[in-house]
């Protein structure tokens, strides 16, 4: 069984990050001068771990689309951009300030990663579309074509809690809550099936 190595990586700051807004599916908030350093770092983290050909790719939100053509200038190969990428859809809680928020009670009987707040996506909504974006580059067309081993992924918090979880075959109410910092990399090798 071949083994795949998955970076997942979450853009660098952006203008509504650093104004403390919710952005979920926003799509214009932009890299600030902070994100793109963190963009460049995360760059440099990846060239110094990537030692063979990678596909690359990334949400089409523009926070996570900057951040990758940084990624891609540097290790030398194109973006791909896709939807399923996307932060969670926080629907009508988007662009409002996170210190205004207020908790709000889970109703009985579901578990809080089914309950779409705001009117948006659930977390199991989010583990379920980035789960079918993983098992189609995990299993299709793009790592077989060239036997490409790498597959690197810049995309935002949330998704990258429900991919990382998919990745280690948990569902969604088992995501790590850890903090996933702007420009971090996480990896995560996975054995696939050919």
């Amino acid at each position: 069984m071949p083994l795949v190595r998955v970076h997942l990586v979450r853009h660098g700051q952006s203008t509504w990050n650093r104004e403390g807004r919710l952005q979920g599916q926003t799509i214009h908030p932009t890299l600030t001068e902070l994100g793109r350093s963190q963009a460049s770092a995360a760059a440099t983290t990846l060239r110094g771990i990537v030692d063979g050909p990678a596909v690359l790719w990334s949400s089409d939100l523009v926070r996570a689309a900057q951040t990758a053509a940084v990624i891609g200038a540097r290790l030398g190969v194109p973006v791909n951009h896709d939807e399923a990428l996307r932060e969670q859809s926080l629907g009508r809680l988007e662009g409002r300030l996170v210190r205004d928020l207020r908790p709000q009670p889970t109703p009985p009987g579901r578990h809080v990663g089914e309950i779409r707040w705001g009117g948006g996506e659930s977390t199991a909504d989010v583990h379920r579309r980035v789960g079918r974006f993983l098992a189609r580059e995990l299993g299709g067309a793009t790592l077989r074509r060239g036997g490409i081993p790498l597959l690197v992924v810049v995309s935002h918090g949330d998704t990258i809690r429900a991919a990382r979880a998919w990745l280690l075959g948990r569902d969604f109410r088992d995501l790590d809550w850890s903090e996933v910092p702007n420009g971090s990399v996480t990896s995560v090798d996975v054995v696939r099936s050919c």
